[in-house]
């Protein structure tokens, strides 16, 4: 096949030099890193710069509210709150008390996959790529719904509130599936309860014996809700308002958006993040060693070790420059739940990694901004922290981001009036079509 592949690259690669001649946006970004704008939302919002256009410290909004007072609000309540944010971000606005005791009831009512589904369909044929899993199961429960090509908006929310609740089970049934079919591990299935919160469930789920800390259900509670939603341009929420535009079903829109967070340039980041950290860890003898700990550092970015790809990953982000607000949340919880499991020197170590990286990327770089932790910096030691093994560290995300998917699919929906298609302009001077025989 190589010949072959050979010839593709021959004959696609584009020269940048069109890229300016066209005034195309690679990537749809500017040079500066910034999206070009390609449409409106209310679902949130996202600023790194201020209005004379300086960089400024990272603000996300869940329906004009920020996400910092939301997490705040919960840890001074002392409760979970991935119930309320998934109202909050699907219907627009905050629930009253008996609003949100309706919904997470209701919520509640629909974690429940049809009969002989686990056995038939995860059980029966599994993968070791939960994501390609879970994908192919959403396919499945379309097979079982009467109205899966009814794309009225009363069809669309029930679809997505069914997908929102039992995304869980999808993802950790799919895990068990493989753990037990490829590695003979001990196959045990929990169902949900009720009674407990969707962070709750997932590691009732997950664990043998069912039990976990108030702490630990809190911190991937608030884990969830930060990546919920983040903007109408990140690459699977995008991929759900183009084919959303098509006019396709809620599955199938669902399953483009999951192919796209798969990526390990979108959902997959946080497993670099853990395996990173990991290899620096063990490679750097004295974790107190801040000069040892930033030769390695410079090492990894000058492609001479770990992955040799010339990344740190969890540091800088296409949106942020001078901090990542997802991230400043999540730090103030690891440190608890770090000190709660007996990691704090893990803690100071991934401290030392936050403040070091930035200083080695603008030594050994030419930046247009400033460099600070993302989220993914501190989830992926999150769900360490949790023993939540790796395979499911990129469905997490699809646990949560499955509410902003539906909630842009509903926005897309109302607003929809013309099918999203961007034009390509082609760099390739006309051919003549000759004989065969004419050819060399």
């Amino acid at each position: 096949m190589n010949k072959y592949t050979e010839k593709i690259k021959q004959n696609s690669l584009i020269s940048l030099d069109y890229y300016k001649q066209f005034d195309v946006k690679k990537g749809l970004r500017d040079v500066n890193g910034k999206g070009v704008l390609a449409g409106l939302t209310n679902i949130s919002a996202i600023y790194s710069f201020d209005a004379s256009g300086d960089p400024m410290p990272g603000i996300l909004e869940y329906r004009a509210i920020n996400i910092k007072d939301i997490a705040n609000q919960l840890k001074a309540e002392n409760r979970f709150g991935f119930e309320e944010i998934t109202y909050l971000l699907l219907f627009g606005e905050l629930p009253t008390a008996t609003e949100l005791a309706d919904f997470t009831q209701l919520l509640a009512k629909k974690r429940q996959l049809p009969d002989g589904f686990v056995r038939d369909i995860i059980l029966e044929a599994s993968s070791s790529d939960v994501m390609n899993s879970i994908s192919r199961s959403i396919l499945t429960l379309a097979t079982f719904d009467p109205k899966v090509t009814d794309v009225s908006l009363e069809t669309a929310l029930e679809q997505s509130l069914c997908l929102i609740a039992n995304f869980p089970l999808l993802a950790i049934y799919a895990y068990q599936a493989y753990n037990h079919n490829d590695n003979g591990e001990s196959l045990y299935i929990h169902y949900p309860d009720e009674n407990l919160t969707t962070a709750q469930n997932i590691l009732r789920l997950l664990r043998p014996d069912k039990q976990f800390t108030d702490m630990e259900a809190k911190v991937l509670d608030l884990a969830l809700i930060l990546h919920m939603e983040h903007g109408g341009g990140n690459n699977s929420t995008f991929t759900t308002h183009v084919v959303t535009s098509s006019g396709t079903d809620t599955y199938a829109s669902v399953v483009a958006s999951l192919s796209s967070l798969k990526g390990a340039k979108h959902g997959g980041a946080n497993i670099k993040v853990s395996k990173m950290l990991t290899d620096i860890w063990e490679n750097v003898a004295d974790h107190s060693d801040e000069a040892a700990i930033a030769d390695y550092l410079r090492q990894i970015l000058n492609k001479q070790t770990f992955d040799k790809k010339g990344l740190i990953y969890g540091m800088g982000h296409a949106i942020y420059s001078t901090s990542d607000p997802r991230a400043e949340v999540l730090e103030s919880y690891v440190k608890e739940l770090a000190e709660e499991k007996g990691l704090h020197d893990v803690y100071d170590f991934y401290k030392k990694i936050e403040r070091l990286a930035p200083q080695i990327i603008a030594q050994e770089r030419n930046m247009y901004k400033g460099v600070s932790a993302n989220v993914d910096f501190y989830s992926g030691f999150v769900y360490q922290m949790l023993d939540l093994p790796e395979e499911l560290y990129t469905p997490l995300f699809a646990i949560a981001r499955i509410v902003g998917w539906s909630a842009h699919r509903m926005e897309e929906m109302i607003n929809m009036n013309k099918i999203i298609r961007p034009a390509y302009a082609s760099v390739l001077a006309t051919k003549e079509y000759v004989k065969i025989e004419d050819r060399d």
